[in-house]
């Protein structure tokens, strides 16, 4: 026994020496990742928007209701809180790979012997109770390397729930944000409904009195219609949202509570963060790393696997099969065996084994190295929309105050007989698609800086 226990400490050593060294996680990101130019520069600062809780970002409390609703009950959450569950059963396994295993298989019998005479020998009664115990070391590490790559597999699981959260929270934002701008066009097209029958009654009261067309009041009259089919069109889209918002929420078709346009707005002032952030906020980029890591340690194993593996068991019970017919109690049964296996000839398959494990770490290096560019590429694109929105907002604004005061302009002009219907039109027209396009600018706003903050590797808090 002794002579086994020395071969089990210089086992344990050799595994623990540290054959393969711990992958080193990927720190570095290019200091233009974001791009380049003075408005992305100033914008980089030790703060960012992504150092915020998606609490602090959308601060409309019917909103974060809509938001933990769907993160408490949405199935494609609930799949990944799953994956990472049974992540970390699998690393619990390989942590207890360490550990030899012990079990035991009791066994008995009885047996006669029936005489030519018709007679029955006394029958003979025999058991074994045997404990066994088996242990794989892993000379080349082999274990630490299995359990290492789990908890890079766990990584991965934890890595994708939280981009399952953040698009969650993102999907439920942007749809909340689109139920309130269809809000605020159907308040735009009723009031222009509105104003547009009074237009509509004071074409019919100047044909009435001979001073316009019959023309005139048809072609007021069908822009009317057109604007109470708009109506009626958004209405519908206001149904479809709700519907697409109740099944990221997991419940059925309903009424969704929300405030008006322009209540809990989103911050206006906000910061990209220094580059290197990116790389600790974003979990794509987190999950692009520990597929590395997993690729890593399975160039590992591979290589491991050229290396001899020792094999300890070991048995210990009692039996009364070593005596006479009955003998309890029975004698003690010992035994102790150690066996090394070293590969020599496997028809290449483990040279195969260790290419193909180190194309696919390569690989998932240039994944990775793509994840980051991908990413620096998105938040770009999301910080040049919310500039732009906010240079639009300004223009957008003047050009509805302008076409406002056109509009009351021409309609007493119209209503002195000073103006002709098309004139009207025209200036109605281009007051409601100014009205529109300017709630719409300050839709596709918020939604570049909601894309903004998800591109920064917020909404993972």
């Amino acid at each position: 026994m002794k002579r086994y226990s020395i071969i089990i400490i210089a086992c344990l050593l050799f595994s623990g020496c540290g054959v393969y060294r711990k992958y080193t996680s990927q720190s570095e990101a290019p200091s233009d990742v974001f791009g380049s130019g003075d408005s992305i520069t100033q914008l980089q600062t030790d703060s960012s928007i992504a150092g915020i809780s998606w609490r602090e970002f959308f601060i409309d409390p019917l909103l974060q209701q809509l938001i933990d609703t769907a993160l408490s009950r949405n199935t494609d959450v609930q799949s990944a809180r799953l994956t990472v569950e049974k992540a970390e059963a699998a690393l619990k396994a390989a942590k207890l790979a360490y550990l030899p295993s012990l079990s035991i298989a009791p066994s008995g019998s009885v047996s006669g012997t029936v005489m030519t005479d018709g007679s029955v020998s006394p029958a003979t009664w025999t058991y074994n109770i045997p404990l066994q115990l088996d242990w794989n070391i892993g000379i080349a590490g082999s274990v630490t390397v299995n359990k290492r790559k789990s908890q890079a597999v766990l990584s991965q699981a934890q890595a994708q729930r939280e981009a399952m959260q953040a698009n969650i929270i993102s999907a439920v934002a942007q749809q909340y944000f689109m139920l309130m701008l269809l809000d605020k066009q159907l308040e735009i097209l009723t009031i222009t409904d509105s104003l547009w029958d009074v237009s509509l009654e004071t074409q019919r009261a100047l044909w009435e009195n001979g001073r316009t067309y019959s023309t005139a009041v048809n072609q007021m009259e069908s822009s009317s219609l057109n604007v109470k089919m708009q109506i009626i069109d958004t209405q519908r889209s206001i149904v479809q949202v709700e519907n697409a918002l109740c099944k990221l929420l997991a419940q059925t078709p309903q009424h969704i509570e929300r405030n008006s346009w322009g209540e809990y707005m989103l911050p206006e002032r906000f910061s990209t963060g220094v580059p290197a952030a990116l790389l600790q906020n974003r979990p794509d980029i987190r999950l692009a790393d520990h597929v590395l890591e997993e690729a890593f340690y399975n160039t590992a194993a591979a290589r491991a696997a050229f290396y001899p593996s020792l094999s300890l068991s070991g048995l210990l019970g009692w039996t009364n099969s070593l005596g006479s017919a009955i003998v309890n109690p029975g004698a003690l049964i010992m035994q102790a065996a150690a066996s090394l296996m070293q590969p020599i000839f496997a028809r290449g398959k483990l040279t195969a084994n260790l290419k193909i494990a180190r194309l696919t770490q390569e690989d998932m290096l240039n994944k990775y190295v793509q994840a980051v560019i991908n990413a620096g590429n998105q938040v770009n694109e999301a910080l040049a929309d919310c500039q732009k929105a906010q240079q639009k907002y300004l223009l957008y604004s003047r050009q509805v105050e302008v076409l406002e005061d056109a509009y009351e302009g021409t309609h007493q002009l119209m209503d002195n007989g000073k103006a002709s219907y098309l004139e009207v039109l025209t200036a109605q027209e281009s007051l409601l698609s100014a009205q529109l396009n300017d709630a719409a600018n300050n839709y596709n706003g918020s939604l570049a800086l909601i894309a903004l903050y998800i591109a920064l590797g917020g909404a993972t808090k």
